[in-house]
């Protein structure tokens, strides 16, 4: 059974993420500051950390910072974060925050499912779903439109 610290100040969005997550599978805690998920990460010793990029005082982006510089040093277990992003453009810093994983919102009930199996089996979960399926074609019309000239 996993552990999941759920981070958020969203009654809604925590209530969503608790109907998605199996109670048999895992273990739900919630937290709803930023300042306070690492006292709660070293208490509960999640194996996953569910952050929403926009929680209270502090944002979940430097929260997952936060918790990758403890581990570094020490002073937490490492853990597996996956963040809930707002928006596309937050994909550029969560990419370089050490996460292991981000969902770009509106989240869908089977890809948060599948984040969570993903990064506890060790695997980094990359939402793309945003992004165009195949944009391959644009991108060679527009360089031979510059070859030719046009």
């Amino acid at each position: 059974m996993a552990a999941i610290l759920l981070v958020t100040d969203s009654p809604e969005l925590e209530e969503e993420l608790a109907s998605t997550l199996d109670a048999d599978e895992h273990t739900l805690y919630a937290v709803s500051e930023g300042r306070a998920v690492r006292a709660a990460a070293a208490e509960i010793q999640p194996d996953v950390v569910l952050l929403d990029s926009q929680i209270g005082s502090m944002g979940g982006i430097a929260v997952c910072i936060d918790l990758r510089l403890e581990a570094d040093a020490g002073r937490l277990e490492q853990t597996r974060i996956i963040l809930l992003l707002d928006r596309r453009a937050d994909v550029f810093t969560a990419k370089r925050s050490g996460a292991d994983g981000y969902l770009v919102k509106p989240l869908n009930s089977l890809m948060v499912a599948n984040a969570v199996e993903t990064v506890l089996d060790g695997n980094l979960f990359l939402d793309n779903s945003y992004q165009p399926l195949d944009s391959s074609y644009e991108v060679r019309e527009a360089s031979t439109l510059v070859a030719d000239g046009k």
